[in-house]
């Protein structure tokens, strides 16, 4: 399913601006009385995908060897509803999502990092890299949730 660097990249930047849609419908809905109950689903849907984009957004990051502006304006497209496409649009067309994912060292020195060995390792194995993310992500809306919502209730 997940190829390419780019196409794992698409889905995550396409899911994250649906789901604003969903949260933003909610509140809508919300506003005209409906059931609150709305805004919490689609609340807590919103803040796993963009926590799902966010840790893409940094796999990617040491991937592709973006350097540290793309990283964080990719990161935080995901703040402002639907940039994550025009943004996946724009690394796309700059080049900073071609190629396979990286799964044999080459000559290049870079190959030769920590972080590139590891992440060779965790790509040969991606349903332990899936599960080690998932964990993380898992854990940290965890932990966004006993913090409670943006705003507070």
């Amino acid at each position: 399913m997940f190829r390419s660097p780019a196409r794992l990249f698409r889905v995550l930047a396409i899911a994250e601006a649906i789901t604003w849609t969903l949260l933003i419908g909610a509140l809508i809905a919300r506003a005209m009385g409906l059931a609150p109950a709305l805004v919490t689903a689609a609340g807590g849907i919103h803040g796993f995908v963009f926590l799902s984009y966010g840790a893409t957004a940094v796999l990617l990051a040491f991937h592709q060897r973006w350097h540290a502006g793309v990283a964080i304006t990719t990161i935080a497209s995901a703040i402002v509803p639907y940039v994550t496409i025009p943004v996946e649009v724009w690394l796309h067309r700059s080049g900073r999502l071609e190629g396979d994912w990286r799964m044999v060292e080459t000559d290049d020195p870079r190959d030769a990092t920590w972080y590139d060995r590891t992440m060779r390792w965790f790509l040969h194995r991606p349903w332990v890299l899936a599960v080690l993310i998932l964990i993380a992500i898992v854990a940290i809306f965890s932990i966004l949730l006993l913090i409670g919502p943006p705003g507070g209730k």
